[in-house]
């Protein structure tokens, strides 16, 4: 694939300095500006990328004719306009999700999408999981029968109040949106409707722990279940996460482990059983589609922004209706306190924020989702890299 595609790269956090490091293993691409407001990711992008330009103002990344590529993985609440200046300078996007804030804001943005000529890739990065593919692949085949229940859980000791990610919302919403998105994904089908259950654990003024089921449109059942309340003070971590396909012949189901995923297919004359790596955020994935889509000019399989605004807006009124529905308020701050001080000293864990070392170890990169990058446990006694 040749010449590079050349990217200039917009918030240096977690997710961007993840998508910085496999765009560096790539020989497709070039890394050739970072901008980040914060000067401790600013020296670290120096440090990862010496011939890239480095700065604070993003309009020297957008404004840079050169550039092929925009990478925007900066917080919710400042994508709108960085997308809208990208599309406006004829760059492709490549954006963290959701697209913004809001609901509204985000389909503003879908209809500015589609009317332009730009290939835009959103990082709902389960839909480049190679077992959610297989699974949706016998699916269609019709070796379950009819699909008659979807059923997603995702439950870790992940991101706490207060450690940062506001603007992206309560975990359902965050990280939650990825799992109303598979469900959606299976079912090929909209959401009709729902009830929606949450937990307010240690007296958190919001659901920290939310379980919805409905039906969709074309009949099939769900159940969606997320939380980040999963034992933090636990003496070894765990966590729960699976997704099964139940038809009226077979069933289709994953679980993982955050290092491997394991699927099992029961069909009516096939049986499939499979364990392969699980892939973290799948970001080599997205970014060796994409950059195919580009040369091919039309979108060979990445997420879309349209796909990423119904998984928002719904993850948004799961959560309005948990929160309406008398989420019991169970604990007290004294043990949330008693969490976040465990997790500050912890080097391994479950969507760890990133911290600067410092005496008071302030919060440089939080995370959203106890999948995120760097978050699944390490060995006993190793410690972890540096993200």
């Amino acid at each position: 694939m040749s010449p590079r595609l050349r990217i200039g790269v917009i918030g240096f956090g977690r997710m961007g300095r993840g998508f910085v490091a496999e765009l560096l293993r790539s020989k497709v691409w070039e890394v050739v500006s970072i901008c980040d407001g914060w000067e401790p990711s600013r020296q670290t992008a120096k440090r990862t990328v010496p011939g890239a330009v480095v700065t604070a103002d993003p309009d020297a990344v957008l404004n840079d004719s050169s550039l092929d590529v925009v990478g925007l993985f900066t917080l919710a609440d400042a994508r709108p306009q960085l997308i809208r200046k990208a599309l406006k300078n004829k760059l492709h996007i490549i954006a963290e999700k959701p697209l913004a804030a809001g609901s509204a804001a985000e389909w503003k943005l879908v209809k500015a999408i589609e009317a332009s000529d730009r290939l835009v890739a959103v990082n709902i990065f389960n839909r480049n999981a190679w077992y959610h593919q297989e699974i949706v692949n016998f699916i269609r085949s019709g070796q379950i029968g009819d699909l008659a229940i979807v059923r997603v859980c995702h439950m870790t000791p992940g991101h706490m109040p207060t450690e940062g990610h506001d603007p992206e919302g309560p975990p359902f919403h965050d990280c939650g949106m990825h799992y109303v998105d598979v469900a959606r994904w299976y079912a090929q089908s909209e959401y009709a409707s729902w009830h929606a259950q949450g937990a307010r654990l240690w007296n958190y003024k919001e659901p920290w722990w939310v379980t919805a089921h409905g039906v969709f449109k074309n009949g099939v059942v769900f159940d969606i279940t997320q939380g980040f309340v999963y034992g933090h003070l636990s003496q070894v971590k765990t966590h729960n996460c699976y997704a099964e396909a139940i038809g009226t012949k077979g069933v289709a189901r994953m679980t993982h482990n955050f290092r491997t995923a394991t699927i099992e297919l029961h069909g009516v004359t096939e049986t499939i059983s499979k364990t392969a790596p699980f892939g973290d955020k799948k970001i080599d994935v997205m970014l060796d589609v994409f950059a195919r889509s580009i040369m091919a000019g039309k979108n060979l399989g990445f997420p879309i922004a349209r796909d990423s605004a119904i998984a928002s807006e719904v993850a948004w009124a799961m959560l309005r209706d948990a929160a309406k529905n008398n989420p019991p308020a169970i604990g007290t701050p004294a043990q949330m306190q008693a969490i976040l001080e465990h997790r500050k000293a912890l080097t391994d864990g479950y969507g760890l924020p990133v911290r600067d070392g410092t005496a008071d170890n302030r919060l440089i990169a939080p995370i959203a989702c106890g999948e995120e990058l760097c978050c699944q446990p390490v060995k006993a006694g190793a410690r972890r890299k540096a993200c």
